[in-house]
């Protein structure tokens, strides 16, 4: 069965139930949170993947932001912008505030194919998206929600005391800037693994 969707944002300002007084924790590449604390994390997706993982009776959830489904980086092996990484930090992070594997749940959010990036990431979008659907169901965490690829990116407002996301389609400008940004982050990430490949003797 294919997963809820998540409310949707409508417009430039937030909905009205959403708590403004949070405090409000931008995610970004490569980067994760997980809090028994209500807070609202934010982040904004192209081919990026985002998990939002949460325990609903121990009222803890957290959020990952990761590039690449998996790879090799010398300098920094345990990497979370490496999705296996990410995910398994995660959860660690939410176990050892009180939550509990059993009970997890998981929304997932991004794998989108956008603007000038969609024919230049050798397919990282959809890899980034069957990555995600496979650990999670190997790690039998139920997806409950998922919105995923497409062509446009995502901003994710994810409340970590009530499970709840909120999600807003962004516009042309906003696209272009997230295709830029991730395709920066990219060459950055192949060009660290050929200096890492590369031996001296």
């Amino acid at each position: 069965m294919k997963p809820a969707q998540p409310r949707h944002i409508n417009g430039s300002r937030l909905p009205s139930n959403l708590d403004e007084d949070l405090a409000r924790i931008t995610i970004n590449i490569g980067g994760q949170r997980a809090s028994c604390k209500p807070q609202l994390l934010d982040t904004v997706l192209g081919s990026c993947i985002a998990a939002c993982l949460y325990d609903p009776v121990s009222c803890i959830g957290g959020m990952n932001h990761f590039m690449l489904p998996e790879g090799a980086d010398p300098e920094n092996p345990t990497s979370t912008r490496y999705g296996v990484n990410a995910m398994e930090l995660l959860i660690s992070h939410l176990m050892t505030r009180g939550g509990e594997r059993r009970r997890f749940q998981a929304k997932v959010f991004g794998g989108g194919h956008v603007l000038k990036i969609r024919e230049s990431l050798d397919g990282v979008p959809q890899r980034n998206i069957d990555f995600a659907r496979r650990f999670l169901e190997t790690e039998q965490i139920p997806v409950v929600k998922e919105d995923v690829g497409g062509y446009q990116p995502r901003r994710v407002l994810f409340h970590t005391h009530t499970g709840k996301v909120f999600l807003k389609y962004l516009g042309n400008n906003e696209a272009e800037r997230t295709a830029e940004e991730e395709m920066v982050y990219l060459i950055s990430l192949k060009k660290q693994k050929l200096d890492g490949d590369v031996t001296l003797f």
